[in-house]
């Protein structure tokens, strides 16, 4: 027996649970709980779902979630916390951050972006804001809870970039000047003798020594402000790399200027031009990133300016204006001609076609009518149609998407783990190459050897760019999931951008995936002895309390012909077999032939019959009344128009498409013979999809799966992606990886060419950003000199950085205009 500790507990969990339904849930949990070493008490609230462990010594949130699991539930993860970020400049920055707030206590994982300046934490429950706030600011950066950054987030950025592209005006302006007397005085001897006869050296000197002091004090003076003190913390970044490389640029020819007898004698020159320049040209770089980084999360802004402002309301018989942030639930709203939808809702009254593109990518208006549901930010087309709000604010289904969209593009993939690990170390690194650079010129060089040394290992800290290797990745999936969005094909993990490129087979589900998910009932033969009406009334009877949608199509047949339901008693559905229930003391059993054989019924006279309708596509299913068969059914579910071009695509692509269905076999084959299915598994219960699934992992490599996300959820979640069809309505499902609005499986092809699309692009700025680097730092340091005379000049340098982010991101925008 455990003996308890008597000390006060001073440590505490708070753990959110799935699963619970009564107060001997809350028992099971807390006895759990309290078994597990130094737990000294439980407390397990059904109504908020959470379980509070008090504790004398920290405890492993592990071995809870083991505790929890063993009574039968599950811990769910908390919600991540999202942090906006201000003052990151690089790559290395990213991982500096990243590895500050995985020091505090609780965090379990912490994912910086450089594209979206956002950090996500997952942990346990009782992390503290403020504690990342501040773990953030110890590495040398400014934090905010996004919730809170979020409203004026458009405005700060549009205000940076006028600073920049003011900084930049007053840097060119200034840096002009410098750049004439210097280089013209080096390049055209006209212009040098003028210097001299005009002006004089010196006092050309002295203006580039005022022009230049002004650049590095006004529009150069971020780069000190955020480099200076990254220095002093020994975590230096880009900014420091520009810091010691002006300051050493301008520290030299200030000693020049100043008192040249302490230099040797053939080193006394200036080099203002390349501190004034090497601002100017960064700034240049920095202020078309700012740009381009607006662009990148141009799908989210066009989302977020989807939202409507306004909605007209039904109010005490008439209809006012209202902010759409007054609008609550079961209200009616009233959407005009040309309108756009403000709340997700049913139509009450009135009927319209509504363009749903926004959501689905489709292009076709939808018709809509009482019943029909319409979501906010669509537009209404030519109808007044009212509408009873359903879903308003963060339930929306508008606000669901910008989550998702927001969410992948904040996301880390795994091919981004190598670029981290190099670019924590990549700052220090340049910075000692640098510093060799300069012995080996000084020791070495020519003369003047100090000379040759300081500008080759300027040119080095310069030409040095993390910030196009930090970049590279985010970029791309920022835009990738973005187009994504705008296609109908919401990627709701970044990851499986990644992992949809490396797929094999494509399997899917047929009802509701290949076929529209809507069987109308096509045949109804019955045995010698059974009356057809009647036993079409007692089958609708039995099939009305089923929510399948072959019970559906029997019941609206019945309903059709006018047929009086009766009442039933003792329904029971059997998962994957069929149902059974008493009708005015009759009992039925409805279901597929291996439930019949299940109940010993022998369903050999309907061979013939069986074998005709699973050729033709259709479903048989057999009944039988009181232990007797009595009939049997066909249901058809015509295949979606789009399907076969689906399929064909995916072929082009060269994948194996697979159709995984509950069906009956002759059915399955006969649909797979008529869209040129590889490989079709069929008449497998819920469960079976999954070890199918695992058949065809272990067979061909990565399998993505594409089911309606509610009876699919467990294939979904085994398969290495899953694609769930959306209907425009239903968006959060959470065993998918991604979403397909539209309902159509033409997204398949369309998500998969989208994922090889952004990897190629991914790999092509990381090629670039590393091949950039690999090429030019032995340029800067200078190694072509001996066997060419070429050397990289600090100003050439600070260009090609500049350059090498803006290539980045114009690459990564390329994805824009993705097409299928």
């Amino acid at each position: 027996m455990k003996t308890k500790n008597t000390k006060a507990p001073i440590y505490q969990e708070i753990l959110s649970i799935e699963g619970m339904s009564c107060a001997s849930c809350v028992g099971r949990i807390e006895k759990q709980l309290k078994n597990i070493e130094h737990v000294e008490n439980a407390e397990v609230n059904l109504a908020t779902e959470q379980a509070t462990v008090y504790s004398s010594q920290p405890l492993d949130v592990a071995q809870l979630n083991k505790a929890v699991e063993r009574a039968g539930y599950k811990v769910t993860e908390t919600k991540p916390i999202e942090l906006s970020i201000e003052g990151m400049s690089c790559a290395s920055c990213v991982g500096r951050v990243e590895k500050s707030l995985a020091k505090v206590a609780g965090v379990q994982q912490a994912t910086v972006n450089l594209a979206t300046e956002r950090a996500w934490i997952k942990g346990d429950a009782q992390i503290q804001t403020s504690d990342l706030i501040e773990a953030v600011k110890k590495a040398g950066y400014e934090a905010k809870l996004v919730e809170q950054d979020q409203s004026d987030r458009q405005d700060k950025k549009a205000s940076e970039q006028n600073q920049l592209k003011r900084d930049l005006g007053l840097s060119a302006l200034l840096s002009l000047p410098v750049f004439i007397l210097a280089m013209g005085s080096h390049m055209i001897p006209a212009f040098h003798m003028w210097v001299v006869n005009n002006l004089g050296t010196q006092q050309s000197w002295l203006i580039q020594f005022v022009l230049t002091t002004l650049v590095l004090l006004f529009p150069g003076q971020r780069f000190y402000q955020k480099g200076v003190p990254a220095l002093l913390r020994f975590a230096p970044d880009m900014n420091s790399l520009v810091a010691i490389g002006t300051v050493a640029a301008y520290g030299f020819s200030l000693i020049a200027t100043f008192i040249p007898q302490a230099l040797p004698e053939g080193t006394v020159h200036v080099y203002y031009e390349a501190a004034a320049m090497i601002v100017s040209l960064i700034l240049l770089g920095r202020y078309f990133e700012a740009k381009a980084k607006g662009r990148t999360s141009g799908a989210i802004q066009h989302l977020v300016g989807m939202q409507a402002k306004t909605a007209r309301v039904h109010q005490d018989g008439k209809v006012i204006e209202v902010p759409v942030e007054d609008v609550t639930a079961q209200m009616i709203v009233e959407i005009r001609p040309g309108e756009r939808v403000p709340i997700d809702g049913e139509v009450v009254d009135g009927h319209s076609y509504i363009d749903e593109s926004m959501i689905t990518g489709e292009p076709v208006p939808v018709k809509k009518q009482a019943g029909d549901q319409v979501v906010g930010g669509t537009i209404n087309q030519n109808g007044t149609v009212n509408i009873r709000a359903t879903a308003i604010g963060e339930d929306s289904v508008l606000a669901q998407i910008i989550r998702m969209v927001e969410q992948a593009q904040g996301s880390k993939l795994p091919i981004q783990a190598l670029v981290d690990k190099v670019t924590l170390w990549f700052v220090p690194a340049v910075m000692f190459l640098s510093a060799l650079t300069f012995i080996v010129w000084l020791i070495f060089g020519p003369d003047p050897a100090l000379t040759f040394g300081l500008i080759n290992a300027v040119a080095v800290l310069i030409v040095a760019c993390p910030c196009a290797m930090g970049l590279a990745t985010p970029t791309s999936i920022m835009v990738g999931t973005g187009r994504g969005a705008e296609l109908g094909v919401l990627f709701r993990k970044g990851e499986a951008l990644q992992m949809l490129q490396d797929v094999s087979v494509v399997a899917v589900d047929k009802t509701g995936t290949l076929t529209e998910g809507k069987p109308t009932l096509t045949d109804f033969q019955v045995q010698k002895g059974f009356e057809k009406e009647q036993v079409l009334r007692v089958v609708a009877s039995v099939e009305a309390k089923s929510e399948h949608p072959i019970a559906l199509a029997i019941v609206q047949a019945a309903e059709q012909q006018n047929i009086q339901l009766l009442p039933i008693t003792d329904f029971e559905a059997m998962t994957g077999l069929g149902i059974q229930a008493n009708v005015a003391g009759q009992v039925i059993h409805i279901g597929a032939d291996r439930y019949m054989q299940q109940l010993g019924l022998d369903v050999a006279p309907f061979a013939q019959d069986a074998l005709r309708l699973g050729q033709e596509g259709k479903t048989p299913l057999y009944v039988s009344i009181d232990q007797q068969l009595a009939a049997i059914i066909a249901v058809a579910d015509p295949i979606k128009e789009t399907t076969h071009a689906a399929i064909a695509a995916l072929h082009q692509l060269g994948l194996k498409v697979a159709m995984i269905t509950g069906d009956n076999r002759h059915t399955a084959q006969a649909i797979a013979t008529k869209l040129n299915i590889d490989q079709v598994v069929a008449e497998v219960l819920p469960e079976g999809k999954v070890d199918a699934i695992r058949q065809l992992q272990e067979q061909y490599g990565r399998v993505a799966f594409v089911g309606d996300g509610i009876n699919d959820a467990p294939a979904l979640a085994q398969s290495d992606v899953g694609l769930a069809i959306g209907t425009g309505t239903d968006v959060a499902i959470e065993a998918a990886e991604v979403v397909l609005m539209s309902g159509s499986l033409q997204g398949v092809p369309t998500a998969i060419a989208l994922s090889k699309a952004t990897i190629s692009n991914i790999k092509q700025n990381l090629a670039w950003a590393f091949i950039y680097n690999i090429a030019l730092i032995p340029i800067a340091a200078g190694v072509l000199y001996p066997a060419f005379g070429i050397l990289l000049s600090p100003i050439f340098a600070a260009g090609a950085m500049a350059l090498s982010s803006i290539f980045v991101l114009g690459n990564a925008l390329r994805l824009k205009y993705f097409k299928v």
